[in-house]
């Protein structure tokens, strides 16, 4: 039985996320399928990346990933399938795929679409669907389209480096209103050399230390630590950090078509 995968930007306010689940069990009732998320911001290709490189790779081996993010940025005439670090990835041809792998993938197959066929979401799902169950009967994946295919690449959202800083952009906020920024510990540290240093962000709030949880701070006050996928979260001790601070991420729907991230800057002394 195929374990799969479902990441989107559909929401869940109309039909369209139970739809695709139907369109994969109408091609084997014995699919298991579980939600990673399907409230990925609309465009935003860093925070998809940051949901999905922190997910996929704690599934257990030839787990079957659908990610249904942006999926019409252009016409597509095929879809992406990756075989990486023991996992299958389907994806659009859309930059995406690029940050999410850790390097270069083991396979990376183009999946051909009908170009007689209306290539909307429930088509794309059921090619991605046929795939699994042929893959899953025995099938090489290089069988299924073009090997090797080139592939579109986007470049993962970076901070910024300086001999005396570094600065970080807000790529997720959590439903606690915890704030994600894009520095992860193993940069924090080789940029830190082992000096103090001051977090600073919106109206010169700023935070000169490392928590290991939230309860290492009194209620109501604000902390900095590296949460479980190792990166710098800003939060409130049962508090809502991103509102009280007035932090925004690309989410904000006044925000969604400039590309503004707001930004944190970490000095060293």
């Amino acid at each position: 039985m195929a374990l799969i995968t479902l990441t989107s930007d559909f929401g869940l306010q109309d039909y369209i996320a139970g739809a695709v689940r139907g369109q994969l069990l109408q091609i084997d009732p014995s699919f298991r399928i579980h939600d990673i998320s399907h409230q990925v911001a609309p465009f935003n290709y860093p925070q998809a990346a940051y949901i999905c490189r922190n997910a996929i790779w704690q599934f257990p081996e030839h787990t079957y990933h659908i990610i249904l993010v942006n999926l019409f940025e252009q016409k597509p005439d095929h879809l992406l399938l990756a075989f990486a670090n023991g996992q299958y990835i389907f994806c659009a041809d859309n930059g995406l795929m690029h940050m999410i792998l850790p390097g270069k993938p083991d396979k990376m197959i183009g999946l051909p679409l009908d170009k007689n066929e209306i290539k909307n979401t429930l088509y794309c799902t059921r090619q991605i669907g046929l795939a699994i169950r042929a893959i899953e009967a025995g099938a090489l994946p290089e069988s299924l389209g073009e090997p090797e295919i080139r592939y579109i690449e986007k470049n993962e959202l970076r901070p910024l480096l300086g001999d005396h800083y570094i600065e970080g952009q807000i790529i997720f906020i959590d439903k606690f209103e915890n704030v994600i920024v894009n520095i992860t510990r193993e940069e924090f540290e080789a940029q830190r050399k082992g000096r103090s240093f001051r977090i600073v962000f919106k109206r010169n709030e700023i935070i000169d230390r490392i928590s290991e949880s939230y309860a290492d701070v009194p209620q109501g006050e604000k902390l900095a630590l590296f949460n479980s996928a190792n990166y710098l979260e800003l939060a409130i001790n049962k508090g809502n950090a991103a509102g009280l601070f007035g932090l925004q991420d690309f989410t904000d729907q006044s925000l969604q078509h400039h590309l503004f991230y707001q930004t944190v800057k970490v000095y060293f002394e």
